[in-house]
């Protein structure tokens, strides 16, 4: 595994998702999600978290899966944002009232998110080869 690869497309895809979330969640979708106040949010922790997924994603296609084409990477990531958003939603349906149409949102929301943040760690990996 080529670690500069890894790292650099994992920070860059972290970065992705950090933005794409803020476009999705606070942006276009932000009547279905309850909104937490400015003192609420810790946009490190969230920065964090959106970081750990992209290094997650480009350790996969860069040590297992070699993917360096924007439609595999595509695929790829939404599948990854498939059972990912689908296990997360899940879990806090167990814990609290989840409306399913927003669990569902949630679900298409992350696909989304994920397939660009893929398709953008493929094409990193395919320039720095």
């Amino acid at each position: 595994m080529k670690t500069k690869n890894f790292l650099i497309s994992g920070i860059v895809g972290g970065i992705v998702n950090f933005f794409l979330g803020w476009v999705f969640y606070a942006m276009l979708f932000k009547d279905f999600f309850p909104q937490s106040s400015e003192e609420d949010m810790n946009l490190t922790m969230i920065f964090l978290g959106c970081l750990v997924y992209g290094l997650f994603m480009a350790y996969v296609f860069t040590k297992w899966a070699g993917i360096t084409l924007a439609k595999t990477g595509a695929l790829a990531g939404a599948i990854f944002g498939f059972f990912y958003a689908l296990s997360v939603n899940l879990f806090m349906a167990s814990s609290s009232e989840l409306d399913l149409q927003v669990m569902l949102l949630d679900v298409a929301i992350t696909i989304v998110m994920s397939g660009i943040i893929g398709a953008v760690i493929a094409v990193i990996n395919d320039k720095l080869k």
